[in-house]
């Protein structure tokens, strides 16, 4: 489980007003709300946060968020950015509770080189780069690892045949693929070039205008 620092002050101020004094003050607005707490503004230093989110994978990562002298277990659950300037405008932290499930989204790691790629040409593609679990706070992975070395070229890896940790429950959908070991495109154009060839030889069928029955009659005087 991967785990991030972050110090944060109340703020007793809101509204739009408020939020943009806080930015332009070099803080970020944000709220923290729990199961049993009710939602606290915070306010969170912005290069300290940018520093943090520069280093982490946010939607799976446990943020200790350091607050009025107590630290608290929180995953952040959503960020908000300005369209054009990337800034970050507000953050959301959820609090964590031992025993409380939670849904977070969690990366598939390809391991290993297929058989199909090192002795085949075959390409490997990944689909799905990640899935999401419901799971206790304490037992999030920090990555879902797929071992890809024995598939050839054809065929596929889908959600049912990862290997999931205990305590962890997959809602993704498990026939979705994963990665498959697909054809070089080489070898498809290759094997369509002698069809093409056939088709270019066979000479085309030759139409006529059929003749009136009087065509080749002499015009009678």
């Amino acid at each position: 489980m991967a785990t991030a620092q972050i110090s944060a002050t109340a703020r007793s101020t809101s509204g739009k007003g408020a939020a943009r004094s806080l930015r332009s003050s070099g803080e970020v607005p944000g709220v923290i709300y729990g199961h049993s707490r009710e939602a606290q503004s915070l306010a969170i230093n912005t290069r300290d946060l940018e520093k943090v989110l520069s280093k982490i994978s946010f939607e799976n990562t446990v943020v200790e968020l350091s607050l009025e002298g107590k630290t608290t277990r929180t995953l952040i659950r959503e960020i908000q950015r300005h369209p054009f300037k990337k800034q970050i405008l507000h953050i959301d932290f959820q609090e964590l509770i031992a025993g409380e499930l939670i849904t977070v989204s969690i990366p598939l790691v390809l391991v290993g080189t297929p058989e199909g790629v090192r002795l085949g040409g075959g390409i490997l593609d990944q689909v799905l780069r990640d899935i999401e679990i419901e799971v206790d706070p304490a037992s999030i992975p920090n990555h879902i690892s797929v071992d890809v070395s024995s598939l050839i070229i054809g065929h596929s890896i889908h959600v049912r045949d990862l290997n999931i940790p205990a305590g962890v429950k997959v809602l993704t959908d498990e026939e979705l693929t994963v990665c498959v070991v697909a054809v070089p495109r080489a070898a498809i154009e290759a094997a369509a070039a002698p069809e093409a060839a056939e088709d270019a030889t066979t000479e085309p069928e030759l139409i006529r205008k059929a003749k009136d029955e009087d065509e080749d009659e002499p015009a009678k005087k």
